[in-house]
């Protein structure tokens, strides 16, 4: 198979992928709200664990442990951070590829107070030595820790103070059963509809001091991936084009001519979404597996799994089988050369 070229190693960070990036630190903690008054969209989440939280209140006792999963960019970091403000609690951050002894993890737990957040991100990460290690202390609010090796070997449990663990993962399937289990609370994160994601826009450009018409917003919106993270990166690029035209409104001009420049098409796909959809219209119907489609992309594995493809999964512009990845009659509408050549209908 042709191999494409899509993105080297040098060029700007893909600006339409849901996975945090350093572009996106700048104004992050400014445009997060941190009240469920200032949350829009997951609106079911949100419902239930409002009534978690106000129970938790009135019980006197710290919130079960939750799971987030989900696609990256769609507000995990955000609505614990939330939980933490609504539950008058202080929240510790951390990420599991930060987590790598014992001792790590040690260092962290026993510096949480009564009622604290533990928020780990990417928590599938975990080794399962460290699994084992927080078994107890999700279970039981105790550490045990082993000193020594072989007959020599002690084990010392440490008493932790009841605190609420919040794990966040792009791949919940890859977390152990055992982990999994242990959390009370476990809740799946969807993409968001164009009206609340122009709703995002609009509020967040209060916040960043810049003005934006309504169909601006719907249309920096249209081309968001139904993600958060990326809708508002795409605002502050549009900006930049807007304060170099010297406009003081984003208005569809602007803002077309922005996401055009930036590689972003109307149905919010870029050059390397489009070179997985070609490699997949060009299997004549056959799956594909992802080992080969990386390859033929020069990427990784994970990125396709969890950046790439949970999107156009959602749309359905390609279907997983035990066999590999197949293109729909979705995907041919974009490369009606290859259906025809192929036989394929669209029908």
């Amino acid at each position: 198979m042709e191999k494409i070229s899509l993105l080297n190693n040098e060029q700007t960070e893909r600006i339409i992928a849901g996975d945090k990036k350093t572009i996106d630190s700048q104004n992050e903690n400014t445009l997060r709200p941190i009240s469920w008054e200032n949350y829009i969209g997951q609106d079911k989440i949100k419902k239930n664990l409002q009534v978690f939280i106000e129970a938790s209140k009135k019980r006197n006792e710290c919130l079960d442990h939750i799971l987030f999963f989900g696609p990256p960019g769609l507000g995990k970091t955000t609505i614990s951070h939330i939980i933490a403000h609504e539950m008058g609690a202080n929240i510790k951050v951390s990420a599991a590829p930060m987590i790598e002894k014992a001792g790590d993890l040690a260092a962290i737990m026993t510096n949480l107070s009564h009622g604290d957040i533990l928020f780990i991100d990417e928590i599938h990460r975990l080794s399962p030595a460290i699994e084992e290690i927080l078994y107890p202390a999700m279970e039981d609010f105790r550490l045990d820790i082993i000193i020594g090796q072989g007959a020599a070997a002690q084990t010392i449990k440490i008493d932790l103070a009841p605190f609420t663990l919040i794990g966040a993962t792009t791949r919940a399937g890859m977390l152990s059963n055992p982990l999994r289990d242990r959390f009370g609370i476990s809740a799946k994160l969807e993409f968001y509809n164009e009206d609340e994601l122009a709703l995002i826009i609009t509020k967040a450009s209060l916040k960043l001091n810049t003005k934006i018409n309504e169909m601006s917003a719907k249309e920096i919106a249209k081309r968001s991936r139904g993600t958060p993270r990326i809708a508002l990166r795409l605002l502050k690029r549009v900006r930049d084009f807007a304060e170099v035209q010297d406009k003081n409104m984003i208005d569809e001009v602007i803002a077309k001519h922005a996401l055009n420049e930036l590689g972003v098409n109307e149905l919010g796909f870029d050059e390397m979404d489009l070179g997985y959809l070609k490699i997949l219209s060009q299997a004549n119907g056959r799956p594909i597996g992802l080992n080969t489609i990386a390859a033929a992309m020069s990427e990784d594995e994970g990125t396709i799994e969890d950046v790439i493809e949970p999107y156009l999964l959602a749309n359905g512009y390609i279907e997983r089988t035990a066999k590999g990845r197949i293109a729909t009659p979705k995907t041919y509408t974009l490369f009606p050369h290859y259906a025809k050549n192929d036989g394929l209908s669209l029908f």
